[in-house]
């Protein structure tokens, strides 16, 4: 006998689901864990995405609730630095491995927060483990600190090279020339 995704749903595992239907079935439960907790999001649909901002205050809430309704990994941390409009926006991914019907679907849960020397929002990771090398990495490249983080220190970088913070639109890249210490003769350049 074939193995089921729930019974009664007559799929088989190996057939998949329709992208839309659990993306919209993923945004549904999201978007009513959130009302029901009293968060105010808002909410951004993009090409089989969709994104909720919250306030960096609502962050740990929101974390939560969609941790209750299944969301139960981070898959990406996505930052953006808005150099003209002063402003970072960090973006977690969540998906679940575990219910059936939000496998596939991802949802970002996003805050945006001020452009300054050492901007700051509250870790996910106590929620989702996840979310701690991610966490880092944001940390080591943008300079965006997680309050409560068990292990904030760079992950990739040297820490010379993170203190640069060498992601955000304003860092310098020094240009380098293969022909540099070459001979002119030498070089067609």
């Amino acid at each position: 006998m074939a193995s089921r995704d729930a019974p009664g749903e007559g799929r088989l595992l190996s057939q998949p689901m329709d992208p839309e239907a659990v993306l919209a079935e993923a945004v549904k439960r999201a978007e009513e864990a959130l009302k029901e907790r009293g968060i105010q999001f808002k909410r951004e649909d993009g090409k089989g995405f969709v994104d909720f901002i919250v306030s960096v205050d609502d962050l740990v809430r929101a974390a939560e609730a969609l941790k209750t309704v299944g969301f139960d990994h981070v898959v990406s941390i996505t930052t953006i630095d808005y150099l003209k409009e002063k402003k970072f926006r960090v973006v977690y991914h969540v998906s679940s491995y575990l219910d059936a019907a939000l496998k596939g679907a991802i949802v970002g849960l996003g805050v945006e927060l001020p452009r300054v020397e050492k901007p700051s929002i509250p870790s996910l990771s106590q929620i989702w483990i996840s979310a701690e090398f991610q966490e880092r990495e944001v940390y080591e490249f943008f300079g965006i600190e997680f309050e409560g983080h068990p292990d904030l220190r760079p992950f990739l970088l040297t820490p010379p090279v993170a203190e640069k913070r060498p992601l955000r639109k304003d860092f310098v890249v020094r240009e380098e020339s293969i022909y540099e210490g070459v001979p002119k003769e030498w070089s067609k350049a």
